[in-house]
């Protein structure tokens, strides 16, 4: 393999004549198809765009992992190459003393930048901004931003298409000015005189409200600023995108058991371990659903075809259930309820939990009916069912909230939980109300 060759002879500039020609999503494939060890070696012999470039492509915990494999003299020249939201992102998960080592040997402003970027949240406006503003004098005229412009050595790529800030002398913004403005007004105009007022955004405003801003208006990014008014960084319509993006990823990985970033290259033991946490869990959960079942051997014997609507009720009811978890996940993430409004939701719920559980239950009851010839036994397979779905999307729509209310993830309990309560309680009416109409089964 030509890579391993030429990682064995320490040969950087081969190394990036390998990678570089590649799509960076097939050059990070290669790169993890190395053993761990390697992976950071061959990093640190690649020149730091590139290899900027790579841990930017890569997942946040193996973006980290990569950078603390490395030395920090090489690591601080990989992390100067990102963009500073990205240099906080992998230097706030880093140990305190990697963090510091690396911090130690960057650019005394940009080390600042990263220093002040990870004191935020990560889903709120400061988290996701970047520091690189770009910005201009109350006193500058349309001239001098345009020499700026021409000037070879200012770089407008770090600015992301971003539009001219106007800052007066107290640093806080007080315009923002159009590109198309400035290539048609006189060059002895003020920047003053075609600015329009800025929309600003403050560095606490968490990523839900951010959302419906740029929803609301058609702007690229917006300028963050702290509670005194002072510009901090700007905040990309990319950016929120990309957090409401990993936000649903990582809660519907959750609801099926994955925790974390987790990749098929990252140590094995860890990788088994996170995934024992869900399983070992589900086994305690699913010994009581079928302890229900185990109290009721008499009936299924006496009727062996409740056995085949069993795992009908249950799971029919469990998918109106997740249906109502995911109304509430997402008007939790929205702020459209709150645990307070519990009520309410379980009304709401409970309203199409009738509807749909009187058709779902006619359904399958009609169905047992024809296939065994029983009506009663229909009657019992369509009332369980339309009971149990009544049940199911009570639970579901109001779980999230009350574990919202007690601190608890909805995302990671409130499936698990739901699919318990709702196999048992599909099993007992399924059961309770054949051994109550015992004789008009047989």
């Amino acid at each position: 393999m030509k890579l391993q060759q030429a990682l064995s002879e320490r040969d950087g500039a081969e190394l990036a004549n390998l990678l570089d020609p590649l799509p960076l999503s097939d050059a990070l494939r290669e790169l993890l198809n190395l053993p761990v060890e390697q992976r950071s070696v061959a990093l640190s012999l690649l020149p730091p765009e590139l290899a900027a470039e790579l841990v930017e492509e890569a997942p946040n915990a193996l973006a980290v992992d990569l950078v603390e494999r490395m030395g920090s003299e090489q690591a601080a020249e990989v992390i100067e190459e990102l963009d500073s939201d990205v240099q906080a992102d992998v230097i706030g998960e880093l140990e305190d003393a990697d963090a510091e080592a690396i911090l130690t040997r960057m650019d005394p402003e940009d080390a600042a930048d990263v220093r002040r970027l990870v004191e935020y949240e990560d889903d709120v406006a400061g988290g996701l901004m970047v520091a690189e503003a770009f910005t201009f004098s109350e006193t500058d005229t349309v001239g001098r931003v345009l020499r700026r412009f021409a000037n070879e050595e200012y770089d407008l790529e770090r600015y992301r298409g971003q539009h001219p800030y106007v800052l007066n002398s107290n640093g806080t913004p007080i315009g923002v000015v159009s590109l198309r403005s400035l290539v048609s007004t006189r060059r002895s105009a003020r920047l003053t005189d075609i600015m329009v007022p800025p929309i600003t955004v403050q560095a606490n405003m968490p990523l839900e409200k951010l959302e419906d801003l740029f929803d609301e208006n058609p702007f690229l990014g917006l300028p963050v600023v702290e509670a005194d008014g002072h510009l901090v960084g700007v905040v990309s319509r990319s950016a929120v995108d990309e957090a409401l993006l990993k936000r649903a990823e990582s809660s519907s990985l959750k609801r099926q058991g994955v925790f974390g970033d987790e990749l098929r290259s990252m140590p094995l033991p860890l990788r088994a371990r996170r995934r024992l946490q869900w399983l070992s869990a589900n086994i305690v959960l699913n010994v009581i659903a079928a302890s229900v079942i185990a109290a009721y051997e008499q009936t299924l014997a006496a009727v062996i075809a409740l056995a085949v609507f069993l795992p009908m009720v249950s799971d029919m009811s469990g998918c109106s259930g997740n249906q109502a978890v995911a109304v509430s996940m997402r008007e939790l993430s929205l702020g459209l309820a709150r645990p307070i409004d519990a009520m309410r939701v379980w009304f709401k719920e409970v309203s199409v939990g009738v509807i749909n559980g009187f058709v779902l239950g006619l359904l399958i009851g009609v169905v047992a009916w024809m296939w065994k010839g029983n009506p009663f036994l229909g009657l019992v397979i369509g009332g369980a069912l339309g009971l149990n779905t009544i049940i199911a999307v009570s639970i579901g729509g109001v779980l999230p909230l009350l574990l919202k209310r007690i601190g608890q993830d909805p995302a990671v309990a409130s499936g698990p939980l739901l699919t318990t309560i709702t196999d048992m309680a599909g099993f007992f009416l399924v059961l309770s109300l054949a051994t109550a109409m015992m004789p008009l089964l047989i």
